[in-house]
């Protein structure tokens, strides 16, 4: 199947190095282009453009204008190449914390700007591959606790044993045609209620 070509947003208030960036994309083969030139109410455009790829050139922004577009990566959860002419190791850091896939200083050539947009989307998918694979990871250790955790009040109420206890959550689970993680979780609930009110 033929993959559209990714819609580019480029931001740049300096119509000469705008034309650069929107040369270097057009000679890459890319034509789904929007320049905008001023950054007024610019998450609301980008919220109505909905671009696969921002870039975001900068010249030497102050550090309000780099912070105001730090927050907009942050925000966009796209890929973002932003180049700048000059940048101190602090302001990388922050652009790297920021979720910037690319931060280029004193790079603005007409034919690097392809390879860059090229970097810049593979490191985005594999940051959001990495973020993707620690979530689910997180997410089954939270299962696991919540199962270990009904085991043990099943365990010290019932007098069961640890495999008694994963049958009866199993059983349960397949009597209510529900996942094991959720029984669990209802039974840690539950216990925690009628513990608190106990004590109160």
């Amino acid at each position: 199947m033929h993959k559209r070509a990714p819609s580019i947003v480029v931001i740049d208030a300096d119509p000469l190095r705008a034309a650069i960036l929107l040369d270097g994309l057009r000679d890459g083969g890319f034509t789904a282009l929007t320049h905008i030139p001023d950054t007024a109410n610019l998450l609301a455009k980008l919220h109505d453009l909905d671009p696969d790829v921002i870039l975001i050139d900068l010249e030497n922004p102050s550090r309000d204008v780099l912070e105001a577009m730090f927050q907009v990566s942050r925000l966009v959860e796209r890929p973002v190449a932003m180049f700048v002419d000059q940048s101190d190791s602090a302001t990388t850091e922050a652009a790297i914390d920021a979720g910037v896939s690319a931060y280029i200083v004193d790079g603005l050539k007409r034919e690097r700007v392809k390879a860059i947009l090229d970097m810049t989307i593979s490191r985005f998918n594999a940051v959001a591959k990495l973020r993707a694979e620690l979530a689910a990871s997180r997410s089954e250790l939270a299962d696991h606790k919540a199962i270990d955790a009904a085991k043990r009040i099943l365990m010290k109420n019932r007098g069961m044993s640890e495999p008694e206890a994963y049958a009866l959550l199993r059983d349960t689970a397949m009597t209510r045609r529900g996942k094991l993680v959720d029984v669990a979780r209802a039974l840690v609930a539950s216990a925690e209620l009628l513990l608190g009110t106990g004590h109160g």
